[in-house]
This record gives C-alpha cells, sequence and structure tokens, in this order.
C-alpha cells in the first residue's frame, strides 16, 4: 500500500523529512489518483528521487498557507486543479456555482477565481526567490494572450501576470523531471530556456534563435483579425515533430514558447499509471 505524500509538518516528520524538494501547491482537494494532474506529477517526480510535498487548497485569504510545509529545496509548482477555476466557479450565464466536485464534501469556496495567480502571489509575498513552476490547465490555456469570457476583454499571458518563472504547457511528465534535474545540479530558473513544452519571458530575444514572432498582445487587444492569425499559428504549431518556437510581444518583453514535447510512448504511460498506484 504506497503511503499518501505529505501535506503537513507532522506528515514530513513522520517521513524523516527536513525539507521537500518541491512543494506542489494545487486548487484541488488531493486525491493520490492518475485522473488528478497533482498525484502524477508528484508521484513522477517521487520516482525520479524527489521528495514532494503537497498543499491542497491553501486558505487564499491568508499568504502564510503556502508556508506550511516549510521553504522547498528546488521551487513550487502551481496548479488551479483540473478544472479552470472560473469554469468551476461560474456557469455559462456567469452565475456561482453552489458546488465543488473537486472539494471536500463538494462545497464551494475552498479555491479563488483565477487560482494560480492567487497562489503565485501568495508565494511571491512570502518567499521572494524560490524558483515558481506553474501548468495544469488552467496556465496551458492561457500560456498566450488570450481572450477572457469573464472580463469580456483579452488577457495577457498568464505566464506574464503571474510573474512565475516557468510555465508547463500539455502533458508535463517530460517536462517536469527535465526541470527538476537542472535545479538539482545548479542551474539558475531563468537559464532553463531549452525545455520542450515549456514558457518562459525574457526582455531580449539576442539568445532565441529561429522562432516565429506572432501578433503582439497590443495587436490582439485592438484588432479580432490579428488575434485570428495569432491563435491560428498557435495551432499549427502544436505538433511536437515539426513545431517551432514561438514568440509573442507583451509590452517591452516577450513570451517565448518551446516546440511541444514528444507525446509518451505507451510503456512510458503506462509508467505513470504505475506510479500512481492507489494509496
Amino acid at each position: 500500500m504506497k503511503e499518501f505524500l505529505p501535506i503537513s509538518k507532522l506528515d514530513m516528520d513522520r517521513l524523516g523529512w527536513t525539507q521537500c524538494d518541491f512543494v506542489l501547491i494545487s486548487a484541488d482537494a488531493y486525491v493520490d489518483h492518475p485522473s488528478f494532474g497533482h498525484a502524477i506529477v508528484a508521484r513522477v517526480l517521487e520516482k525520479a528521487g524527489y521528495k514532494v510535498g503537497i498543499i491542497p487548497q491553501p486558505d487564499w485569504k491568508d499568504p502564510n498557507s503556502v508556508k506550511a510545509l516549510g521553504k522547498p529545496k528546488y521551487g513550487f509548482l502551481i496548479s488551479g486543479g483540473n478544472i479552470d477555476s472560473m469554469v468551476n466557479h461560474y456557469t455559462v450565464s456567469k452565475k456561482m456555482r453552489s458546488d465543488d466536485a473537486y472539494s471536500p464534501g463538494g462545497k464551494a469556496g475552498y479555491r479563488p477565481d483565477r487560482a494560480t495567480l492567487v497562489y503565485c502571489n501568495m508565494v511571491r509575498a512570502v518567499y521572494k526567490k524560490v524558483p515558481v513552476i506553474i501548468g495544469g490547465i488552467e496556465a496551458s490555456l492561457r500560456r498566450f494572450a488570450h481572450y477572457d469570457y469573464w472580463q469580456d476583454k483579452i488577457r495577457r499571458s498568464i505566464l506574464v501576470d503571474s510573474e512565475a518563472d516557468l510555465l508547463i504547457y500539455g502533458m508535463g511528465e517530460h517536462q517536469i523531471v527535465e526541470i527538476a534535474d537542472c535545479l538539482r545540479d545548479g542551474y539558475d530558473v531563468e537559464y532553463i530556456r531549452h525545455i520542450a513544452g515549456t514558457c518562459y519571458v525574457v526582455e531580449q530575444l539576442e539568445d532565441v534563435y529561429d522562432y516565429q514572432l506572432i501578433e503582439s498582445f497590443e495587436e490582439i487587444s485592438t484588432d479580432k483579425k490579428a488575434y485570428c492569425k495569432a491563435f491560428m499559428t498557435e495551432y499549427r504549431e502544436q505538433n511536437p515533430m515539426k513545431g517551432k518556437i514561438l514568440v509573442q510581444k507583451h509590452g517591452n518583453r516577450y513570451l517565448v514558447q518551446n516546440p511541444p514535447a514528444q507525446i509518451l510512448t505507451t510503456e512510458e504511460l503506462d509508467d505513470v499509471y504505475e506510479v500512481n498506484g492507489e494509496a
């Protein structure tokens, strides 16, 4: 019977841990099953030799709630959960939902709107220089400048707004281990720029090569045709075999998306589900 990953200092003491390598913050309750992204990422990292703790649904009104497991050795991993937090909270007519299928007892109110952004702000308020990596559906779908139904306007990339260091998009099993290995080997997070299936932000493009520049945040904010052109390019470059590096300007900075990660082989996918055996 596999033990649950620690969610408290008491759990860490029981395991003899003084510090986690990574602390994963999720807007969902902790469910140790491969249908939950946080369980997959945590168990894949565990198999790779890392100590991972989970803070499920920290109190979003108290930044100190992200200190539940202490400062991680390598970084925080943040996810908005299995469902975009705004979809989780509101109906298509923008009415508040009365329940939350991914919270204890099905009760609503345990997660904030735009959970990924809120959790990043909480971490930055408490731990200024710890690497922050975001992922999950909320980050993946909002990685470029995008139309926001709830505000009826174009919003910037979630990576720009969150001020996280890296964004993992799509399936993240390959990327998360590569990032973890780089951090373990002493790389500063600002120099981890080569991993497929990730995005980062830079002020200059002098070290970015063979990229395709798409319409900027400012352009698509005022021109619907520019938005459509940008989206079509983003869509066409999602092939992991031939996808290009894409760059989108946001003010005086640039969002850089590396080509998509290679899909998991049958053996790798089986392995992921095996390491996520019942706790």
